[in-house]
């Protein structure tokens, strides 16, 4: 069995997109060449994707380059919007979470920017339920790396990856760590074998 679970963020352990759109569209309104509109349901359907590519294609009307600067303003105006308002915590998260750290070791590993997932854990007060996470903004590597760099960091024998998108999926199975799907998030999964349809359902395994 594991000894461990690495969390993705965003629909797994909650959903930030609200406020996220928000930031996204009113960064976006400051150019003119951007006709797209940015709503919650455009973000979820990128959410697992690499920052960049969620800029691009978000903004498919916008040059590279501006969807890319709207980025970096946006990533760095969402962490103080979100850690005030907070995202959705998806039901019973916080106390099964409380419950899994009596089995496991818990970890973050998301495809984020700087100071995302600590926005999570200040907004919400988990400091003190994950023992480490990781994201490209400090490592400079994507999520199959990364779910490595913790393996490996804190010494883990049988992790596994709890996420809701492919690209969740592929990144595990790249780090040859087992995957569960949380298949009440924002993305769809083909090829797993284990599933959660509530985050409670992890203190079943």
């Amino acid at each position: 069995m594991w000894d461990s679970i690495i969390f993705d963020l965003d629909g797994t352990l909650w959903d930030a997109t609200d406020g996220a759109a928000v930031v996204w569209a009113d960064e976006a309104k400051k150019y003119s060449e951007v006709k797209d509109t940015v709503t919650a349901d455009n973000l979820k359907a990128l959410y697992g994707l690499p920052l960049e590519e969620i800029a691009v294609r978000l903004l498919p009307s916008a040059r590279k380059e501006t969807a890319l600067a709207i980025m970096r303003e946006s990533v760095i105006r969402q962490c103080p919007y979100l850690e005030k308002d907070g995202g959705i915590l998806y039901p019973g998260l916080i106390e099964t979470l409380k419950e899994l750290k009596k089995r496991y070791k818990l970890f973050i590993v998301s495809n984020c920017e700087e100071g995302y997932i600590q926005c999570f854990l200040n907004a919400h007060g988990l400091w003190d339920v994950f023992t480490d996470f990781e994201y490209p903004g400090r490592s400079g590597q994507l999520k199959a790396e990364n779910i490595g760099n913790v393996a490996k960091r804190n010494d883990l024998k049988d992790p596994v990856y709890v996420g809701d998108t492919m690209g969740d999926f592929l990144a595990a199975a790249k780090a040859k760590v087992p995957f569960i799907y949380a298949r009440y998030g924002f993305g769809k999964v083909e090829g797993y074998e284990r599933a959660i349809d509530s985050f409670p359902e992890l203190l079943t395994f």
